[in-house]
């Protein structure tokens, strides 16, 4: 199958983007893409540090990879090595940097899916979200308790609160799933609170089974500036889509000389 790829950001209503994506082609495998996406905290520019390392862990590892690597194994790499440079950067500065991050990688029918913190992913198929992340903050924890409803969740007052994330003190929750039976159509988001924070699943599975990658992006970070209502908080996305391949170009026409 063919994959086809778009990123869109937005800075939002803040005076810095501290969000980071990249969607990257593997140099030696046709098949095999990631896509990682960061948003960091923690001071001025401490946010944006934390997440370009995540960004910069990803693309190193991911580059150097190998067809017969272990691709769960991979990332939970590329988020523990994240993870320790964020902490590191400490050291030599007197900020408090951490980020959150989520990573997918697609390898012909098989997708593999990583995350920590409430950047989240969503796989869509046929019109349905069939898998989201869940996430690591307060209000995710209440939600799934069903003390709060996922209305209430974008109001809360401890909403931003985060329960694991890369560069804090306590080891991070990486959190691994994978899709064994990837078809034509499917469709991976991975993206920021800024954004999924003004839609309902049903909303973005029906935005994603509908436009093309690059339309449906940049329709999404339009319709959550809308919605943020001059409010809003830095916007990433990537959107990942499984299509079938182009048609084999016509063979060249044989002919033949005649006396």
């Amino acid at each position: 199958m063919k994959v086809e790829a778009a990123v869109a950001q937005h800075i939002g209503d803040r005076t810095e983007q501290q969000d980071r994506v990249e969607v990257l082609q593997h140099p030696a495998q046709d098949d095999v893409l990631m896509a990682v996406l960061a948003d960091g905290a923690g001071g001025h520019t401490g946010g944006a540090m934390a997440s370009g390392e995540v960004i910069t862990r990803a693309r190193q590892t991911f580059l150097n990879f190998r067809g017969r690597a272990d691709l769960q194994e991979l990332m939970h790499d590329v988020l523990m090595d994240a993870h320790q440079g964020i902490r590191l950067s400490r050291f030599a500065s007197e900020q408090d940097p951490y980020s959150t991050a989520v990573a997918l990688i697609v390898r012909g029918a098989t997708a593999q899916w990583a995350h920590c913190g409430d950047s989240r992913l969503y796989h869509v198929r046929d019109g349905q979200v069939i898998h989201r992340s869940e996430d690591h903050s307060f209000v995710g924890q209440l939600l799934r308790a069903g003390e709060i409803t996922a209305d209430e969740v974008n109001t809360h007052p401890k909403r931003n609160v985060l329960l694991s994330c890369l560069g804090g003190h306590n080891a991070p929750q990486i959190v691994p799933g994978q899709c064994d039976d990837l078809r034509e159509g499917d469709v991976f988001l991975l993206c920021s609170d800024g954004l999924w924070a003004y839609f309902s699943d049903e909303e973005l599975a029906c935005a994603l089974s509908q436009r093309d990658v690059r339309e449906v992006a940049q329709a999404l970070l339009h319709e959550a500036r809308t919605r943020a209502h001059g409010r809003g908080d830095n916007v990433s996305l990537a959107v990942v889509r499984l299509c079938s391949p182009p048609p084999p170009a016509p063979a060249a026409p044989k002919w033949t000389l005649l006396d």
